[in-house]
């Protein structure tokens, strides 16, 4: 993402600020995985957003007209025997060549250099809750102040929640963001279009999910989320991420994978026959969620609201589901009654962006939102007969999802991730070469 595009979106949150208030965004802490292994560092993506800065120990302040610089860093110095341990730090000075930093502190300053510019502040833009530690400091820092207000010391009297402003930022995408979710997802299909070509009976279902490592990081991604690859019995289990299951000749095998890219993720599914042969009873099922996800892409457009596409999916499965005798009862009634969230328990799809699930508000003053340019979702019906459910034996163990990431645009709906064949004939002939 080019510098400009951060710039760009600090313009934006400075004036939604104001000139009386301040903006302040701590960096992800470094989290301890066993002992003294540490988890790979990921920063947190409101801070990136603003400042497309990567390194822990570092808080990003917006301080609308301040006149030595409106946008401070503060963060680690250079430290040539840490570098070598851990590498390279921008340092304040690189935060001000590199990253655009107006001024940049060292992060061990911050307590002797943030009060002083809170004081010159009435409201403060901050998100409660993320980071006890540094609410705690934030807490500290606004008492030393009032404690002082007796000798003229000002301290700023209202807080507002940060999140609520750039949440909503965050969920209209720029073209630069687009571009980005659409590599994520052209890399999730060649991930999964080489997973298909290696699926067979008796493979592990962890060695499906290295497939999909393997072509993630040969493109400089990594996993968005854990992948799901749940074959047979394990395809109805919606968040199935132990993936140590072997592979069965006449199950289904359900691959719920993404990856990210430059801070943006895809999140892609697609079910497939692990001996590359529907049968009847998985092609009837499969051709209704593949109608359900068709019809309520083409909901997803300028104009309709949040729910209009899963309201389509509903519709389709619950009447499929009816066709196939599962559900006994008018069209209308089954719906109202909510009867098909026996087999379709979730939401037709999410926001995705710089996080999976992304940010941003479905619901505007009680009613869904409508969708508008820029925004982006994920439309993933499922249809999912678990052992013991209600159904003859031949339908059992029979989970299937088809998953796409899906952008709102003024020409209609956008799918990144195209490409990737969900027609069941289609599969069964990529399968098969």
């Amino acid at each position: 993402m080019n510098e400009s595009e951060f710039a760009k979106r600090r313009k934006i949150l400075m004036q939604m600020v104001g000139e009386d208030g301040i903006a302040i965004l701590p960096s992800a802490p470094v989290r301890t995985r066993s002992r003294d292994v540490e988890y790979r560092f990921r920063q947190d993506s409101d801070f990136y957003y603003l400042s497309g800065f990567a390194e822990p120990d570092s808080v990003a302040i917006i301080v609308p007209g301040r006149a030595s610089g409106e946008y401070v860093l503060f963060c680690r110095e250079r430290d040539e025997l840490k570098e070598q341990w851990d590498g390279s730090r921008a340092g304040p000075e690189g935060a001000i060549e590199k990253f655009g930093a107006d001024d940049a502190f060292p992060i061990d300053d911050i307590d002797d250099i943030l009060p002083g510019i809170l004081e010159t502040r009435s409201r403060v833009y901050y998100t409660m809750g993320a980071y006890a530690e540094f609410d705690h400091r934030i807490t500290e820092w606004v008492k030393s102040l009032r404690y002082r207000e007796s000798s003229g010391i000002h301290a700023p009297q209202e807080f507002i929640a940060l999140d609520h402003v750039l949440h909503d930022m965050r969920l209209y995408k720029s073209r630069a963001e687009i571009t980005a979710m659409r590599m994520a997802a052209k890399i999730a299909v060649k991930a999964h279009h080489r997973a298909m070509g290696k699926i067979r009976p008796g493979l592990f279902e962890y060695e499906i999910e290295a497939e999909y490592i393997h072509e993630f990081r040969r493109h400089n991604a990594n996993i968005s989320y854990s992948p799901i690859v749940g074959g047979g019995a394990n395809s109805c289990t919606l968040h199935y991420v132990d993936n140590n299951g072997q592979l069965k000749d006449g199950d289904l095998l359900l691959i719920d994978a993404g990856c990210e890219y430059d801070y943006y993720a895809s999140d892609v599914t697609r079910t497939v026959p692990v001996n590359g042969r529907f049968t009847s009873e998985q092609r009837a099922v499969y051709e209704i969620v593949l109608e359900a996800q068709s019809a309520a892409i083409a909901k997803t457009v300028r104009g309709n609201h949040w729910n209009d596409p899963h309201d389509a999916a509903v519709r389709t499965i619950t009447k499929g589901l009816k066709k196939l005798g599962f559900l006994n009862g008018t069209l209308a009634k089954l719906i109202k009654d909510e009867a098909y969230r026996d087999f379709f328990m979730h939401r037709t799809g999410h926001w995705i962006g710089m996080d999976v699930h992304d940010v941003g508000d479905y619901k505007v003053g009680n009613e869904w939102r409508f969708l508008e340019p820029g925004m982006v979702m994920t439309v993933e019906p499922g249809i999912y007969i678990p052992a013991g459910s209600k159904t003859p034996s031949r339908w059992h163990n029979i989970g299937i999802r088809i998953e796409d990431d899906v952008a709102v645009t003024n020409n209609g709906p956008d799918v990144l991730s195209k490409g990737l064949a969900k027609d069941p004939d289609d599969i069964e002939k990529l399968m098969a070469a």
